[in-house]
């Protein structure tokens, strides 16, 4: 069974950092790119970051380039996203996702932030940033 964990979330004050951590078990984690993906209350499930398979290429949302940083480490079938300077408006429920692809997406032009082509989620967890 495949089973994609996430954790780190929590409360933070503008300006600070928190790092999360994505488990995933029951695939073979470097044929997948994987995503974070947050949503808000009220608001459509976005894409936030994306990396490939060996991490050599990577895409972030423009309302975190800069600030967020995603990472691989394949050997421990995990993936990380480091989050530096929260804002208020990054406060969501943040979701690991599997990609049965090795690249997050089909070209180099294409999008990469389609939820309904990343095949496995985590439960997600929740960032809250006060201001």
């Amino acid at each position: 069974e495949v089973q994609v964990v996430e954790s780190g979330g929590g409360l933070v004050q503008a300006g600070g950092s928190l790092r999360l951590s994505c488990i995933a078990s029951g695939l073979i984690f470097d044929d997948y790119a994987m995503g974070w993906f947050r949503q808000a209350p009220g608001k459509e499930r976005e894409g936030v970051s994306c990396i490939s398979w060996s991490g050599g290429g990577t895409s972030y949302s423009d309302s975190v380039k800069g600030r967020f940083t995603i990472s691989r480490d394949n050997a421990k079938n995990t993936l990380y996203l480091q989050m530096n300077n929260l804002k208020p408006e990054d406060t969501a429920m943040y979701y690991c996702a599997a990609r049965s692809s090795l690249y997050c997406s089909a070209s180099w032009s294409a999008s990469w932030s389609v939820t309904t082509s990343f095949n496995y989620w985590g439960q997600g967890t929740q960032v809250t940033v006060s201001s």
